[in-house]
Formats: C-alpha cells, sequence, structure tokens
C-alpha cells in the first residue's frame, strides 16, 4: 500500500511541476498577433468571415426546414438542395476571405460539384411531378 501511495504522490509531483512549467513558459497564453490591441469586441467571432458563415448557416438551416413527404427519394433531394446551396454560399466566403491557396481551388470545385448536383437534384424532381 505503502508502494502504491508513493507512486501516486510521484505521479501528483510530476503533474504539478509540468503545469507549473506550462504555465511558467506561457503555454496556452494568448500568441495572437497584436493580443490585447484593438477593440474589446474584435475577436474571431466578429470578423466579418465569421458574420459571412454566420448568415450562410443560418440561411441553409431555415432553408432545410422543408416538411417531410414520406417519400425518401424527394425528402432526400428537397433537403439535400439547401444543404448543397449551404455549401456553396459558404465557398464563396472562402473564396471571399480565406488567403490560402488550396482552400480557395476547394471552395471553387465545392461550387462547381454543388451546382451540378443541384441541377441534377431539381431536374430529377421535375420529372418526377410530370
Amino acid at each position: 500500500m505503502r508502494k502504491r501511495t508513493a507512486k501516486f504522490s510521484t505521479k501528483v509531483s510530476v503533474a504539478s511541476l509540468l503545469i507549473g512549467l506550462s504555465l511558467a513558459s506561457g503555454v496556452g497564453a494568448q500568441t495572437t498577433p497584436h493580443a490585447g490591441h484593438g477593440d474589446a469586441g474584435s475577436g474571431p467571432a466578429e470578423a466579418p468571415s465569421t458574420r459571412a458563415f454566420k448568415a450562410a448557416d443560418a440561411a441553409m438551416m431555415t432553408a432545410m426546414a422543408v416538411p417531410y413527404t414520406g417519400d425518401a427519394d424527394v425528402d432526400f433531394r428537397t433537403h439535400m438542395i439547401p444543404h448543397h446551396q449551404g455549401a456553396i454560399d459558404m465557398a464563396k466566403v472562402a473564396l471571399a476571405y480565406a488567403t490560402d491557396p488550396g482552400t480557395k481551388e476547394m471552395a471553387l470545385k465545392i461550387i462547381a460539384d454543388q451546382e451540378k448536383e443541384i441541377a441534377e437534384m431539381r431536374a430529377w424532381l421535375a420529372a418526377r411531378q410530370k
């Protein structure tokens, strides 16, 4: 029992030491450039890109509130169309605000792919209603 208590005590001591060292070294400290400068509300949640992503997300969620028909084929498409449109809208936000070329390339591909799939789903739904 005494040996087990000693091992536990050693683990607690090591953990405490690691926590202390990480705090002393600044690990976990705010490292954003110009941290603490600017307006109090200028965090990431206030970024124009964040507002645009939130707007696209909200529009998608509203558009997905389509009544169910009981027909899985129809329901799948009528709910996926606004989902795909949401992806397009978010990709457009990425094109406007992202800086990484790979992100922009992916956004362009998403727009092209999702527009094609939306057209296919709408055509299927139109043919189904005839």
